[in-house]
């Protein structure tokens, strides 16, 4: 695991997480994984390299790069401590409110640039995988690039919004299958949403699964957090790796 900086199209720079399969030197399919609202930290660093002994080279890039750095924004505190993610969350939601679909759609670009420009990753076709708010970020990047063949979108939300930004606009223009694990009874995306992302995906002809995982909170994946579900994490980590497989 290595981080790297990337330029942005605005004058900026993201850190991004490198991970890639181990001792391997061959030629693999690029991913990338967008955070959670936390952020980058270990976690993140340890689901990178997961996928990446799999057989891909990962990147996830710091879509926070305009509030600070990595080392700025990561948690101070144990956040599965009674109290602590919920106390981390008043600075982290704001950011992620700051983050709009206009930045959003200008960085992707650049990290995909960068996936694809390093050295051992196959040109074309790249995946992408994003949890919470980073659901909604790999469905932006498919809808943004047509060699985008694989999306996953773990406890996302705001994938189905009414503003006309809204993700599930634009997968019309997307050529990816989806693999979409939802939270139960998540707030941020409830079941008539989740029906919405579904017609949209159907109405688009995309090959896609739309799954709720039962009794799963948001923030699932989350090993660091008091939200983590070991049988949805390996849930979810089963079903991404199959369709990393069928598609790259």
């Amino acid at each position: 695991m290595n981080t790297i900086e990337i330029p942005l199209p605005d004058g900026g720079v993201a850190e991004a997480y490198v991970a890639r399969p181990n001792g391997d030197s061959r030629e693999h399919s690029g991913v990338v994984l967008y955070m959670d609202a936390i952020g980058l930290r270990p976690r993140i660093a340890e689901m990178a390299q997961r996928i990446a002994v799999w057989g891909y080279v990962v990147l996830a890039p710091n879509v926070f790069h305009r509030e600070g750095s990595i080392d700025d924004l990561a948690p101070t505190t144990d956040l599965t401590e009674p109290g602590e993610r919920e106390k981390f969350f008043e600075l982290a939601m704001p950011r992620v409110h700051r983050l709009t679909a206009d930045q959003a759609e200008s960085d992707i670009p650049a990290y995909l640039e960068a996936l694809r420009g390093l050295p051992g990753v196959t040109p074309g076709a790249a995946g992408t995988t994003g949890y919470c708010m980073g659901a909604r970020l790999a469905v932006r990047t498919a809808n943004l690039d047509p060699d985008v063949v694989a999306v996953g979108g773990f406890h996302g939300g705001g994938l189905v919004t009414d503003g006309d930004d809204s993700p599930h606009l634009g997968l019309a223009r997307a050529r990816a299958a989806f693999v979409f694990g939802h939270a139960d009874n998540d707030r941020s995306n409830g079941p008539e949403a989740i029906a919405t992302l579904g017609e949209a995906l159907r109405d688009a002809g995309l090959a896609a699964s739309n799954e709720v995982y039962a009794g799963a909170a948001h923030g699932y994946t989350m090993a660091d957090t008091p939200m983590y579900d070991e049988d949805a994490t390996e849930r979810h980590f089963s079903e991404l790796k199959g369709l990393l497989a069928r598609t790259l």
